[in-house]
């Protein structure tokens, strides 16, 4: 009987079996099947192996594995909560700079402190292709689209790996058992030759999986065209992004020992330019694919268990809602995580209930408070109709008697907030007359939280300064940075319980507005200036998010040109996306692709002073944390320096 060889679990446990005899991976082998006979020898124990190499997925809602939640600037922690000042806290950690090469938090390279092995993942993909044909008892078809599938989460995790770390090795087989030492020490492929590897491999998948998922309530997960499409467009935007398109400086030189050129140091513009022809390619096909299978925009619609609501509200239901939706109601999300999120809920969640342990820890920073648009759909700063020098000011949200130019009545200010601020209530300017995905996103003090089970006539108001209702309680319970994370919480969960109840959803992987921005960004980046097309897919988001489309919005800015040229409109696009896909695990990914870290990720964390009592104490800007020194080398995550140590062809990252 042929044994279950460890062996070939590929070149990582190799290093790992020749320097400490560990067979610990073995646990990895669906339960009751310790030979390759016996795993495919029926349907059964085959599809235990298939979920498996499901099973290795990213947990897309665990901020201290996942890199996307907490290793940014969009998201803080109350520090002094267990959970954040704990050493295991590896997100956190990495979200204050310490990231280094001896332990590498969120190591998704050898599988410590918050990563996952995928060169696991990925040996155990290689294996089930390898055997899956010698299953008896399922049809042909079957089998094609599995080994569909997992080719899909092969090239994921090459994918998720080029990411984090840029070149990596390319393993499309795993290593023979008699393979010598030296083919053991495999090497770091330049990262234009993983792309391409990754394409290919999704381009075979997407021959034989189905368009859509057949069957929501057990398929919703699972690989489809409509998913590879996307993640193939998602890899040709690395790509075409400075990052990896030979125009990031530090990477000019980056080689192996054998002298191969790791990353690109073509930086001509006909070289950049053919990147993201390529790339806007695959993001058109990504969407077509995707609005053909189905997918669309998420709107809210009144249903016999959700009244019908204002305009305001319905509009806040639908921008929350094209993140939190479920599956079967929110066709904008093409590939969602199967993963709890309730712990991440509740820690986003205020204090709603008499026992509120683990609520209100994470916050959205105030730099995002201030990304947000004006009313007007555009920059707070770039609005000369809002006052941006007075912003931290405070001012009661009560009408006054206004009339314009003609004697024609205004709206006056609790008018116009009526479904955003509490009337009568004082805040800070900083929350007035923003654009309704600022509301929708974030929950300030006499904020509004809307939630399905709570009325328009009778809303929730956010009383957010110490001692009150949603404020301070303890030094391990409170909202660092004053601004509650509505997107992550789900408009279901209810609040007459003594306790969080949150109600799961699938948070985004990739949801239809994001390839709309990307295509936009890509079109942006081929031509000489933006034109109608240009314009026409960020404006499609805009419109969902009740905003005019870029071209009318600024023309009643400081800077009425900015969206004529491919440097402003880039800008623009830049931050739409920071807007529209905050909170989601996108915004760090997207300002390393860009380079644009350095600039963002070393400014303070900053908030009000959540221990004020009073009015004039609670809204004072305090600075929570100003230690970060993310670099050039902070772009791509550090090779464990233990893993050079033991594959000695392996090289480090530069910086590192």
């Amino acid at each position: 009987m042929k044994k279950y060889n460890f062996f070939r679990f590929g070149y990582m446990i190799l290093f790992v079996l020749l320097v400490n005899g560990c067979s610990d991976y073995l646990d990895v082998v669906p339960e009751g099947t310790s030979t390759m006979e016996t795993t495919f020898s029926n349907r059964t124990n085959a599809e235990k192996f298939f979920y498996t190499c499901y099973w290795y997925l990213p947990n897309f809602a665990n901020g201290m594995n996942y890199p996307g939640i907490f290793g940014g600037d969009d998201i803080w922690w109350d520090i002094d909560a267990g959970p954040f000042r704990a050493t295991n806290a590896w997100g956190c950690l990495i979200a204050q700079g310490q990231q280094n090469v001896t332990g590498p938090s969120q190591n998704y390279w050898d599988g410590t402190n918050g990563g996952s092995n995928l060169w696991i993942a990925i040996r155990d993909c290689n294996i089930f292709l390898e055997n899956i044909d010698q299953v008896l008892d399922m049809p042909d078809w079957e089998k094609s689209r599995w080994k569909a599938e997992v080719k899909f989460l092969k090239a994921f995790y090459h994918f998720f790996l080029m990411q984090l770390y840029g070149p990596i090795p390319i393993m499309d087989r795993n290593i023979p058992v008699n393979a010598t030492p030296e083919e053991v020490r495999v090497y770091r492929e330049p990262v234009d030759d993983v792309i391409e590897y990754i394409v290919k491999t999704l381009d075979e998948a997407c021959v034989d999986l189905p368009l859509q998922t057949q069957e929501m309530s057990s398929e919703a997960g699972r690989a489809t065209q409509a998913i590879a499409t996307a993640l193939k467009a998602k890899v040709l935007i690395w790509a075409a992004s400075p990052l990896f398109n030979g125009s990031f400086g530090p990477y000019q030189d980056f080689k192996d020992k054998r002298g191969v050129q790791l990353i690109s140091n073509d930086n001509s513009a006909s070289a950049i330019q053919a990147r993201w022809e390529r790339a806007a390619t695959a993001v058109k096909n990504a969407i077509d694919t995707a609005e053909l299978a189905g997918h669309s925009l998420y709107e809210f619609i009144p249903s016999f268990e959700i009244s019908a609501v204002s305009d305001t509200t319905a509009l806040k239901y639908t921008i929350r809602g094209a993140v939190s939706e479920r599956l079967t109601i929110n066709r904008e999300i093409i590939w969602g995580s199967n993963h709890g999120n309730g712990q991440l809920q509740n820690w986003c969640t205020p204090i709603f209930y008499s026992s509120y342990g683990g609520t209100s820890e994470l916050s959205g920073t105030m730099k995002m408070a201030e990304t947000f648009y004006t009313r007007n759909g555009i920059p707070i700063d770039e609005d000369p109709f809002w006052d941006y020098e007075g912003r931290y000011e405070t001012i009661v949200n009560v009408d006054e008697d206004i009339v314009d130019d003609d004697g024609v009545p205004v709206p006056g200010i609790a008018s116009w907030h009526k479904f955003y601020l509490g009337e009568g209530e004082t805040t800070a300017k900083l929350h007035y007359y923003r654009e309704p995905r600022f509301y929708a996103n974030l929950g300030c003090d006499r904020g509004i939280y809307e939630l399905y089970s709570i009325p328009e006539t009778a809303p929730i108001v956010i009383k957010n300064r110490s001692g009150e209702t949603h404020g301070y309680r303890y030094l391990d319970c409170h909202l660092s940075t004053g601004y509650f994370i509505k997107k992550m919480v789900s408009l279901r969960i209810p609040t007459t319980t003594s306790a969080p109840q949150p109600v799961r959803f699938s948070i985004p992987i990739i949801r239809l507005a994001d390839l709309y921005l990307l295509y936009a960004e890509a079109l942006n980046e081929i031509k000489e200036k933006p034109d109608p097309e240009v314009y026409r897919w960020i404006d499609i988001v805009r419109q969902r998010a009740g905003l005019d489309g870029v071209e009318r919005s600024w023309a009643f800015s400081n800077n009425p040109a900015k969206p004529t040229t491919k440097e402003g409109m880039r800008e623009i696009i830049k931050r739409e996306r920071l807007i529209e896909l905050a909170f989601e695990g996108q915004r760090s990914y997207d300002l390393r692709r860009w380079c644009d870290a350095e600039k963002y990720f070393n400014e303070p964390v900053r908030g009000w002073d959540y221990q004020g009592g009073k009015l004039e104490e609670y809204y004072q800007t305090r600075v929570y944390f100003n230690n970060r020194r993310f670099t050039y080398k902070d772009y791509l995550w550090p090779l464990r320096a233990n893993t050079i140590t033991v594959n000695s062809n392996l090289v480090q990252n530069p910086g590192w």
